[in-house]
């Protein structure tokens, strides 16, 4: 038997969470950071042997009864969500090791715990094969978002966790009814029942039994994204939760949904997801301008950051179902972009928000002036996040439009107004928060010899993300790599070609 990697990969956050619940303090954290620089090595070392040709995976029985295993496995779309997390997790615990810290309700190492079971059984969803095994770690991650939500932030806390959750558990159940149709469909078809994803995704299903499965899984996908018009609970718990629950939020949970259309979604159902896609791509557009138009009007800092993440959903979800390898490769490369450049976006704004004590944005202005490293970090996540050329965020956003345009022309040239609008609401926010002269209320928060600026934990915690985005900006061949092998089996297992354009043969 070979070493289990993708098991230890999974459980190692989920047992320094037990740890840290027989500690507390600073003791906690730092073996929270522990723990999680420890996941991180390991999934580096793993990223390193799947590159070299080495393939993982691990099928043991489970539920023998209903065909259900204990299935892990690892391509390169499910490897691009793996590094996401475990690169993004330590980096959240290193920028909340304070903001935690001014909670009375709960200690700080409740909070560095709750991180790590999200993460564990975040890399559980992403790495199973196994449908009910999905499904199960899907409606798990809930848990610990929940208890972030509720157990720390603002005033209104309890309201954002109580609708996280109820949006959760209604995609949950929706799902839950096509896990069972599926388990009915592998009895009927393969005359016993199995859960595995490569048994399913053999099975010919078609018709209106396919459609309506297909619809259960979106649903539950579309919610978890968020898609609009499903997208309510998303700037409530950006508003109300800290910038690193935020942060994880969006950048690792969101994620599920985008990557459970691709997985499960096409894979599963390849005719039931050509017969949606028309709809599916006029609700992604609606997404991307509704999303960036709704930025630009708010006055909350952290609403702000929501909605401009509900417009990038748009254009992951676009770059899936245009259906072409070009804008898949780049939706995918999108989900792995967009955790970077909103964390940087998410966290500096948090640190904004403790010195200041307020997220409205009215109440800044002349930041640039007293912390100009603080200004200099959120311009560089700012100008990530509207993908300005050199970013890893412009070479992704540029593969979804350039790829959907080889298939629906229309769609991609109007979700170029989005482009407009996030240079409008980033460089405005910029304008209003950072420059123009310093307000008494900011003066009287910053000390004038620039001592409120960041310090060298918070600088440690933004660094290395936008060394990330600035290092794929220039060369994302080594994430193309990876991603575009899987990309091109998707698309024979959805019955795909590329269309035949220069833009499409070009790009192969």
């Amino acid at each position: 038997m070979s070493f289990p990697w993708l098991s230890l990969l999974g459980v190692l956050p989920l047992l320094g969470a037990a740890v840290l619940m027989m500690v507390k303090g600073e003791r906690a954290k730092s073996l929270g950071m522990v723990f999680s620089l420890a996941t991180l090595v390991l999934g580096v070392v793993i990223a390193i042997q799947y590159a070299a040709g080495e393939r993982f995976s691990v099928q043991l029985p489970w539920i023998e009864a209903f065909g259900a295993n204990y299935a892990l496995g690892l391509d390169g779309i499910s490897l691009t969500m793996v590094l996401l997390t475990v690169v993004l997790t330590p980096f959240v615990l290193l920028a909340s090791w304070d903001t935690v810290d001014a909670d009375d309700r709960w200690n700080a190492h409740v909070y560095f715990a709750l991180v790590l079971v999200l993460e564990s059984l975040s890399l559980f969803v992403f790495l199973s094969t196994d449908v009910l095994l999905f499904y199960l770690f899907f409606e798990a991650t809930l848990i610990p978002m929940y208890f972030l939500l509720g157990g720390f932030g603002g005033a209104r806390r309890g309201y954002a966790a109580i609708k996280f959750l109820l949006f959760g558990l209604a995609g949950g159940l929706v799902m839950l009814a096509a896990v069972i149709g599926l388990y009915v469909v592998s009895i009927r078809e393969l005359g016993r029942p199995t859960f595995l994803l490569s048994d399913l995704a053999a099975l010919d299903l078609d018709g209106s039994l396919s459609r309506w499965l297909f619809l259960g899984f979106f649903i539950a996908f579309a919610l978890k994204a968020p898609m609009v018009p499903a997208h309510t609970w998303l700037p409530d718990a950006a508003e109300h939760g800290t910038p690193g629950t935020s942060t994880l939020m969006v950048g690792i949970l969101d994620k599920i949904g985008t990557f459970g259309m691709i997985r499960f979604c096409l894979e599963l159902f390849p005719e039931a997801s050509r017969w949606a896609s028309p709809v599916i791509v006029v609700l992604a557009l609606i997404s991307i301008i509704y999303g960036a138009l709704a930025a630009v009007g708010q006055k909350d800092i952290m609403r702000l950051i929501a909605f401009t993440s509900i417009s990038h959903f748009g254009f992951i979800v676009l770059g899936i179902f245009a259906f072409t390898s070009v804008s898949m490769t780049g939706a995918t490369f999108y989900m792995f972009n967009h955790a970077f450049s909103t964390a940087v976006l998410f966290l500096v704004a948090g640190f904004l928000v403790q010195r200041r004590g307020t997220q409205d944005l009215r109440a800044f202005g002349g930041v640039q002036k007293v912390a100009p490293v603080l200004a200099g970090l959120f311009l560089m996540g700012g100008l990530s996040s509207l993908a300005l050329p050199g970013f890893s965020s412009f070479v992704s956003e540029f593969m979804v439009i350039a790829g959907s345009y080889a298939r629906m022309p229309l769609v991609a040239g109007l979700s170029t107004v989005a482009m407009v609008l996030s240079a409008l609401y980033i460089l405005l926010t910029y304008q209003r928060t950072m420059t123009g002269p310093v307000t008494p209320q900011i003066a009287r928060t910053f000390a004038a010899d620039g001592s409120s600026d960041l310090n060298g934990r918070e600088k440690w915690a933004i660094a290395p993300l936008l060394i990330i985005i600035l290092a794929f900006g220039v060369f994302p061949k080594p994430m193309l790599d990876i991603i575009e092998p899987a990309v091109q089996t998707t698309m024979q297992q959805v019955d795909m070609a590329d269309p035949a354009t220069p833009i499409a043969k070009g790009s192969n």
